[in-house]
Order: structure tokens, then C-alpha cells, then sequence
């Protein structure tokens, strides 16, 4: 293989910071506060109480430190992880590490980070803080140029943190009142008209109505949730009425609470508000709804919230949260979607509990996910498998949390087994192998020794062992798989059982061992009509029976895979046969029909986000290069695919046949360029981009033509915004512009926040200057 030195390479990412959906308000004080303290310690913890604004701040200050880094900045969010021994998958999965995890531990999070320079934002920590502080002292300690900047209730207690608490919004002073005229000068007063304004389009302030704010934020303590939820109710009440209510709620929550602190009261006040106002049936799909981990999409509301409700009452209500701005709604291409912030959903669960519905709810929530994985076994081996890695991904926390509700209980687990060996190709396809086996041995630890469920959940287990190296374990699991497969007579399982003792040779390069027991299992995937399994058969069987010297069979047992998957549509099994016909094309020197076959197999794989493979098929259009006399692509191409083999933590070495062929090529390359020109163009390659790498691999010539960050920008703007961005330049309000084009001053708001985002500027001012500057040049 290459050198250690190349591991310290890193290509840049422009990281995977949230862009803001609404207009960030005040905060200067704590951002450059925040700034200093990441300057001088390598972990900043970001405090305070539920909804001040702990993430909101992170990313900003994140979001204006990014260019420091030469890996920008990234965000790994735990508000939706209820098992603290899921941090490190949830890391890769966020951080776009890809590829087959090395379970459930930070290690394989570390090597990743090892020599990246990078910050780091980790929200979200306080209800698995024992294992986020040893996450976060694991990457401290073994990577040196990653910074952390965390949010959480509490400090996480490890070596060298800096904490910092975020307080409220400035806010006035009730006992010293400011000037009534005088009411912009607070921030907390400037998110209340700003919010106030999104939902009131034409609502003005009088001199009075200044006073009213200020003590409205004031009243609020400057909790910037409270007080969006305060603005809301701008649409049904006036200025003084709403104080007056929030003035009842505050004095008899007060009498109540009176060992809470005073900001706890304020948001409990705004929030036990919000929840009066709600109609019943809204109530108890608020408390309802609380159960779901992240977003959810309204057919498993549905579901989940029904009991004396219908589907129509559930729709309503959820209509009625999302307009009282207790459920935020996402749009996901075509698909709305809805969550709960996080104090919200606190809120929400304490009222679940209360009405003892909570396990009832959570049974619910379990069943419709685990009906969800029925149907997506039923459909993978179709042309939907794109959608289904994407709902799936967007539905992975849920996935997790019924699992975890159904992994613990004797009674249950052989449902959250059967979830767990059912979702065996999203596993693979998203690279959660580790995660995989931590749903797989939890759940086998609950179910009874005859459970008929137990068999598919070892043999899925043992595929997941023999993909991370663990040999022992893989056997022992095929072992009592398939004693129990041949009590139940189950032809089916007794094929998997099969299929993974083939592979197992395969990888061990026991290549007759290996085309015998994949024989045996595809005529027993024919005999049960499985047309996955007979695919995996297929593809396996005819790549061995070509690395044996039986290059025309083995061609045709691919060739008969991937006529058979795309007469369904299917994208995974026809990638993974095409990629086996160009290793044996190669062999048998058709570079050319190698070359097609490579490329059309990575095509495929791009279209499934499946990088493992690519890694396969990019070093074998390496291979192809070389053969056609190209070595310095050739060397590129290694260089790529070394990328994607260390993104994923794997390396040809791990695969028998594949590593000598790998390293014939390789070496090939080497002696045609000499090392110095080799090692260039194989640097070039390792540090393109995943995108760029495929693309090259591919031979897609871009037509875009380079142009210069302010062309771009401008190119980036609609017309009605680069119309919109000169009257800004030209010093007029929100409101004139409204007035000018005669639409809504909401209109404008939105359109001017988008040019700030597009151009990543912070003020107005920037605005005119790079207009200015346009014009001048």
C-alpha cells in the first residue's frame, strides 16, 4: 500500500453546518466571548437553561470561525440519541464518515479525526453527559488539531473545558426604566418585533407599545423560546392584552414554584400558556408526538397520536402546533415533516407521563416503525431502493428509539430482532455495520433460545462480524444458526447460512470451499423464490467462479444478476455484479468491456451514496488505467480510492484475491511513472473531493467555467433578490421596499435574509459595499 504519510492528508469540506431559517438577534457580547475561549482551550462547553439559545449561538460562532480551520467546521447533534453508547455512530453518520463502523466505541471516530484540523460543535449533551465527556476527552487526547465547542445544561466535567454560560437577551430593567422610545436598544425586544413581524406582516409600534415590550421581554427574563412563543400569539391578542395574560400566568406559576428559578418560571409560564391555549385534542397530540426522536412525517403522527382521535382530528392538531409554533415543520423534497424543539418536547413528555399513556404511546410508535421496516424488506429488492436509503435515513433516530423500546423486554424482543436483521442492506448501504450488531446482540440477549426469529438475527449477526474481521465471532453465530435452521427445517435461513460460510472463504481466499457452499446456496434461494438472496448468490458465485480460471461462466452467472435486477429496477446487486464482471474482464485482458463495466457500477453506486464499494471500483479503474498504458490517471486513481478506503476504514489488504490483484497493479504503476511522478499524481487524487474523485474516475468533464467568488454570488441570486439587494444599497427600510415593489414587508424580510445567507454577510451594510465594489471593478 501507500505510505503513512499520506494518512496525514485530509481533503476540505465545507462542513455541515445548518443554514439559519430565521434572523439571528443579538449575541455579540457572547459570540466574541465564545471566540476567545475556543482560542485559548480546545473545548468550550456552551451552558444555561433550556431555550436561551445555547445551539442557535454554537453555530453562529462556529459559523464565523469556520474559514480558520482548514477542515471547517462541523455539527454532530445528540438531541435525538437516547443511548449515550451511540455517540460514536452517531458521529460518523453526521459527519459524513461513511463506510462500515468498528462498533460502538470512539475509536474509529478517532482515527478519522486524527489529523484533521477542524471545529467541532457537539449539541446537545446533557441527557447522555457520562458519555459525551468521554467521547470528548477521547478526541481531545488523540487529536490534536480538533477543537470542540459543546452545548449542554451542565459542564461535561473533562480536563482543559471552558464553560461559559449563555445568559438571556439583554433585556430592561423594570426597576429603572429606559425611556419608552428607547425599546431597540434591547435585544431581547429586537427578536420580539423581528418574530412579531413574521407573524403580524404590517404590526407598528407606538411610543406605548414600547413600553408594553419592554416589559413583556423583561417579564420574559429575555428567553429568546419564551419569547417566540409570546410573539406568536400576536395573531389573536394586542400588545396589552398578552401582557396582561403573561402577567396572570407568571404570578400564579410563581405562587406554585417558588423554589424554581426566576427564568425557569418565565419559560414555564409561556409554555403552560401555549398548552392552555391549545384546544384538547391539540394537547394531547402535543404530548403525543412528544415520543418521536427528530423529525417525523404526519402518517406516523397519525398513527402514533391516534386513540380517541381520527385522522382528521390528528391533522388539525398538527396543523394547529405548527401555527402556534410549537411544531416546527421541514420540508424534505417532497414530503413535509414536523418536530418538537427540544424544551418543547420535554414539556410534551412530562404531560405524556401525567396521562399514564406513555408506554401505550411508545408501543404505538414501536409498531409503526417496525411495520415500516416490513415494508421496506418487502420492497428493497425493487426500483425504490434510493427512496428508501433516503426515508430511512431521515427516520434513523426513530428507528433507534423503537428498537431500544423493544430490545429490552423478553416480550418484545423478537420484534426489535427482527428489525434489526430485516434492516440488513440499509446497515450496509449507510456503513452502520457496528450499529448493526449493537441492535443484533441486544436483542439476542432477550429472546428465548427457540424464538423462530433468533435464526435470521445470528446469521445477520455473523455477516456483520465477518465484515468487521471478527472470525471467531462470525462462525460461532453461523454455528448456532444453522443448528437451529436445520431444526426448524427452514430452507431459507439454511441458505443465508450458506451464502455468509461462502463469503467467509472467499474472504480467506479458500476460493473452492467458497464456490461450492455459494452453489449450494443459490439453488436453495431458486428453490424459495428469494430474489435478493439469489442475487447476492449470483454476484458472489460468478466473481469466485472467474477468479478460478471460469471466466466465461463466471461472466454469465454475473451477466444473468444483472438482467434479472434491472428487469426490477433494482441498483445495489446489479452494481455489485457489474463491478465482479470488470474484475474478470481485467483478468482475462478485455480492458475495454472492464472499463464499462466499472463505470456503470459506480454510476449506480454514486446514485445509492454506497462508498464501500466504491472504494472496489474506483481502484479497479485504476487497475484498467494501467493496463491501457494511462499510469499517471492510473496513479490518481489509486490515490482515490485510498481516500474512500481510509474514509470507510477498510483497505484492500482485508480481501484475499482483490489485495494481490491490487498490489500487481499497483506496482505496475509504479515502475511505468517512477516514484517521485507516481507519488504526485497520487496525492492529486487523494486529496480531491469524494464528488470530484467520482466524477474523475468517471470522466465527466465539467462545463461550468471557473468564474470569481463575486460572480458566482451574483449568479447564485435570484432576480427579484439582486433587485431587492440594490434597493437595500440604496439605504431603504424593509418597509419601503415593501411599498416599492408593493408586497408584503414579511416578503422582504425573507428575501433579504436569503441574500445574506447566499453571500455570507451578517449586515445590510455588506450588502451596499459588495454592490459598490461590483460596480467600481
Amino acid at each position: 500500500m501507500v505510505s503513512s504519510a499520506r494518512s496525514a492528508r485530509v481533503r476540505e469540506s465545507a462542513g455541515n453546518l445548518p443554514v439559519d431559517v430565521t434572523s439571528f438577534v443579538g449575541r455579540r457580547h457572547e459570540i466574541t466571548r465564545t471566540k476567545r475561549l475556543l482560542a485559548e482551550s480546545r473545548l468550550v462547553t456552551l451552558t444555561g437553561q433550556g431555550g436561551v439559545g445555547k445551539t442557535r449561538l454554537a453555530l453562529r460562532v462556529a459559523g464565523s470561525m469556520r474559514r480558520n480551520f482548514r477542515d471547517k467546521a462541523w455539527c454532530v447533534s445528540l438531541e435525538d440519541l437516547r443511548d449515550g453508547a451511540l455517540i460514536a455512530e452517531a458521529a460518523i453518520e453526521q459527519l459524513s464518515l461513511g463506510g462500515p463502523s468498528s462498533g460502538a466505541d470512539v475509536d474509529s471516530v478517532v482515527e478519522h479525526l486524527r489529523h484533521r484540523e477542524m471545529l467541532l460543535v457537539l449539541d446537545n449533551c446533557e441527557h447522555v453527559i457520562e458519555d459525551a465527556a468521554l467521547f470528548v476527552d477521547s478526541v481531545l487526547r488523540w487529536c490534536p488539531g480538533v477543537r470542540i465547542l459543546a452545548t449542554s445544561r451542565q459542564s461535561l466535567g473533562v480536563a482543559g473545558e471552558a464553560t461559559a454560560v449563555v445568559p438571556p437577551l439583554q433585556m430592561p430593567d423594570l426597576d429603572d426604566p429606559p425611556p419608552p422610545g428607547s425599546h431597540e436598544q434591547f435585544s431581547s425586544v429586537r427578536l420580539f418585533l423581528d418574530r412579531a413581524r413574521a407573524t403580524v406582516p404590517d404590526f407598528e409600534v407606538s411610543e406605548e407599545d414600547g413600553a408594553v415590550l419592554m416589559r413583556l421581554c423583561a417579564r420574559l427574563d429575555g428567553n429568546p423560546l419564551a419569547i417566540e412563543l409570546a410573539a406568536v400569539r400576536l395573531r389573536s391578542l394586542s400588545l396589552p392584552q398578552l401582557e396582561e395574560r403573561l402577567v396572570e400566568r407568571y404570578a400564579l406559576l410563581s405562587e406554585g414554584r417558588r423554589g424554581a428559578p426566576a427564568r425557569q418560571q418565565s419559560l414555564r409560564a409561556m409554555v403552560d400558556w401555549s398548552y392552555e391555549l391549545c384546544s384538547e385534542q391539540d394537547r394531547m397530540a402535543w404530548a403525543r408526538v412528544s415520543v418521536f426522536a427528530g423529525s417525523f412525517a404526519l402518517g406516523a403522527a397519525e398513527h402514533v397520536a391516534r386513540n380517541g382521535l381520527s385522522r382528521v382530528d390528528v391533522l388539525g392538531a398538527m396543523h394547529s402546533l405548527v401555527d402556534q409554533s410549537i411544531l416546527m415543520r421541514e420540508q424534505e423534497g417532497d414530503e413535509v415533516r414536523f418536530r418538537l424543539l427540544h424544551a418543547l418536547r420535554d414539556y410534551g413528555h412530562e404531560r405524556l407521563v401525567a396521562s399514564g399513556e406513555r408506554q401505550r404511546v411508545l408501543d404505538r410508535h414501536r409498531d409503526w416503525y417496525a411495520e415500516v421496516v416490513e415494508r421496506f424488506a418487502i420492497d428493497w429488492p425493487g426500483p425504490n431502493q434510493v427512496a428508501w436509503v433516503r426515508e430511512l435515513r431521515l427516520d434513523l433516530d426513530n428507528l433507534r428509539l423503537a428498537l431500544d423500546t423493544a430490545a429490552h423486554r423478553p416480550g418484545t424482543a423478537p420484534i426489535a430482532l427482527r428489525m434489526a436483521s430485516r434492516l440488513t442492506p440499509f446497515w450496509g448501504v449507510r456503513g452502520l455495520n457496528g450499529e448493526a450488531r449493537h441492535w443484533l446482540e441486544m436483542a439476542l440477549a432477550h429472546v428465548a433460545p427457540d424464538a423462530p426469529e433468533r435464526v435470521s438475527g445470528l446469521r445477520a449477526n455473523a455477516w456483520f462480524a465477518l465484515l468487521h474481521g471478527d472470525t471467531a465471532a462470525a462462525e460461532r453465530l453461523l454455528d448456532e444458526a444453522a443448528e437451529l435452521a436445520d431444526e426448524h427445517q427452514d430452507e431459507f435461513d439454511l441458505a443465508y447460512v450458506a451464502q455468509i460460510r461462502g463469503l467467509a472463504a472467499f474472504f480467506h481466499d479458500d476460493l473452492d470451499s467458497a464456490q461450492r457452499l455459494l452453489g449450494e446456496a443459490l439453488e436453495s434461494f431458486r428453490s424459495v423464490e428469494d430474489p435478493s438472496g439469489e442475487w447476492f448468490a449470483l454476484s458472489a458465485l460468478g466473481l469466485v467462479t472467474g477468479l478460478l480460471g471460469e471466466h466465461d461462466r463466471g461472466i454469465a452467472l454475473l451477466r444473468e444478476c444483472v438482467e434479472e435486477s434491472m428487469a426490477r429496477g433494482e441498483l445495489f446487486w446489479r452494481s455489485a455484479a457489474l463491478w465482479g464482471c470488470a474484475q474478470i474482464e481485467i483478468i482475462r485482458g478485455a480492458s475495454a468491456r472492464a472499463e464499462t463495466a466499472a463505470k456503470e457500477a459506480l454510476r449506480l453506486q454514486r446514485t445509492l451514496d454506497n462508498r464501500l464499494s466504491s472504494a472496489f471500483t474506483i481502484d479497479i479503474l485504476a487497475w484498467i488505467a494501467h493496463g491501457l498504458g494511462r499510469d499517471e490517471r492510473a496513479a490518481r486513481l489509486f490515490g482515490a480510492a485510498a481516500a474512500v478506503w481510509d474514509a470507510v476504514r477498510a483497505a484492500p489488504e482485508f480481501f484475499g484475491t482483490f489485495r494481490a490483484l491490487h498490489e500487481e497493479h499497483e506496482t505496475g504503476t509504479r515502475r511505468e511513472l517512477g516514484e517521485r511522478a507516481y507519488r504526485d499524481a497520487f496525492d492529486r487524487g487523494y486529496e480531491m473531493s469524494p464528488e470530484a474523485a467520482v466524477d474523475y474516475a468517471l470522466e465527466l468533464k465539467r462545463t461550468t467555467r471557473s468564474a470569481p467568488p463575486d460572480e458566482l454570488a451574483v449568479t447564485t441570486l435570484t432576480k427579484r433578490e439582486r433587485e431587492i439587494a440594490e434597493l437595500v444599497a440604496q439605504g431603504r427600510t424593509n418597509k419601503e421596499i415593501a411599498e416599492s415593489l408593493v408586497i408584503a414587508q414579511r416578503t422582504v424580510e425573507g428575501h433579504v435574509q436569503h441574500i445574506l445567507t447566499k453571500l455570507d454577510f451578517s449586515s445590510r451594510a455588506q450588502i451596499a459595499g459588495w454592490l459598490a465594489g461590483r460596480r467600481s471593478s
